[in-house]
């Protein structure tokens, strides 16, 4: 006499005699993407401080709070990317010096040929920075051909 055996009773495997998966089906790759995503959504919110800093000149104090508690829930509208490249390369200036700004100005305006009307504006506000930080003669020792002569303009302009 021969006895069945019911395969659906040996542990935790189905009819077929593969193991049965507890929990692994729509709401466990719901729940993954959700662990995944949420930290993205919340930074990209703007949940994070912003602060703005002032390279003007203008105004003494080094930085101001940009958003207040009301503004944190409206959008922040976007920034052109000339902006954000002339921000970038004053902060750089700022860290290195002006050689090594203006040569990222002339790399990105080398990849991004759309940039390249903003070039010289961006160069003269390197200019105008380099004489704040380093003084008219040594920041005219940096200039270098960089959307033509704009960078020393922006020295001469600062200077005078």
């Amino acid at each position: 006499m021969k006895h069945s055996t019911n395969h659906s009773t040996r542990h935790g495997h189905g009819p077929s005699g593969r193991p049965i998966r507890h929990g692994r089906g729509p709401a466990h790759r719901i729940g993954r993407t959700l662990a995944l995503v949420l930290p993205v959504v919340l930074v990209l919110s703007g949940t994070l401080a912003v602060t703005r800093v002032d390279w003007s000149g203008n105004d003494s104090s080094t930085s101001a709070l940009a958003a207040s508690a009301e503004d944190v829930s409206r959008r922040a509208p976007s920034r052109a990317p000339q902006d954000v490249l002339r921000d970038k390369l004053l902060l750089e200036l700022q860290e290195k010096n002006p050689g090594v700004a203006l040569t990222h100005l002339q790399e990105a305006v080398n990849g991004r040929p759309s940039l390249g009307r903003h070039c010289a504006s961006i160069a003269r506000a390197l200019g105008r920075a380099a004489v704040r930080a380093y003084g008219p003669t040594r920041a005219q020792s940096f200039a270098r051909p960089v959307c033509d002569t704009s960078f020393a303009t922006g020295v001469a302009a600062q200077h005078t």
